[in-house]
């Protein structure tokens, strides 16, 4: 990789050009916040029930007491044997998160429409912690536009990301979040697909920070390219350590 050398002096001032963007940067990023807060919600009325290790639940009963939930909508077809991928990768960053969200008035839980024992013997095999509940013969990801019908996958175009898409797959991800008031009413008060959720992805963070990025040039130029399940990669196995 070919790259400018320079001076210590003419490094500062480039990178003090860069900070000033960066500073606009964040402060757009709390101007978006703001307006994110500011969304106008919509009612919960249909009656959502989930298979949970501790029975059946309502969406309600997700809350766990705590008057915000956020939902990972994770990728996850009632015949598939194993979880998808960019989902696992986005989930492996939950747990670290999770101890500090439900001491903030805040439940983090995953739902898919594998049933439930396959979530569970996969969240094992992943060595997650958070909350996991299956959605199975529930409307609760149709709704939330992240699963599609056979028709709709037919016709080659699903509505996701707030359109429609050319697409036939069954699944796609995205995370939705709810509040609960003290009367129990819940409310949806915000939903993100596609690449919306990505700045939770401490990896992909890290990764921006450095000279080559996200380096994902193979042929999908996605995450496709390089992430595995992290059992998969080739030191897994043997428990080597990055930094032995």
């Amino acid at each position: 990789m070919e790259h400018p050398v320079v001076s210590q002096s003419e490094w500062l001032e480039a990178r003090r050009k860069l900070l000033a963007e960066e500073k606009a940067l964040s402060a757009q990023r709390d101007r978006v916040n703001e307006a994110r807060r500011a969304l106008p919600w919509v009612k919960i009325d249909k009656a959502y029930v989930f298979d949970t290790p501790q029975g059946k639940r309502t969406l309600a009963d997700l809350f766990d007491g705590r008057s915000q939930l956020i939902v990972q909508h994770f990728m996850f077809g009632p015949d598939w044997e194993a979880g998808c991928l960019g989902c696992s990768f986005g989930a492996d960053h939950i747990d670290g998160a999770n101890q500090h969200l439900r001491h903030h008035d805040v439940t983090f839980v995953a739902v898919s429409r594998a049933p439930l024992d396959r979530l569970l013997a996969y969240k094992k095999r992943m060595g997650w912690k958070f909350d996991w509940v299956s959605s199975a013969g529930s409307d609760f990801n149709f709704d939330f536009n992240v699963s599609f019908t056979d028709a709709d996958r037919a016709k080659g175009k699903v509505f996701y990301n707030f359109g429609e898409i050319d697409s036939t797959m069954d699944e796609l991800p995205g995370v939705s979040v709810f509040y609960k008031d003290e009367q129990g009413n819940v409310f949806r008060t915000y939903s993100s697909y596609a690449r919306g959720s990505e700045e939770v992805i401490g990896a992909y963070m890290l990764l921006d920070l450095t000279p080559l990025g996200r380096n994902e040039t193979g042929p999908n130029g996605n995450l496709t390219d390089w992430v595995k399940r992290h059992d998969e990669y080739d030191d897994a196995a043997t428990g080597a350590s990055c930094c032995a």
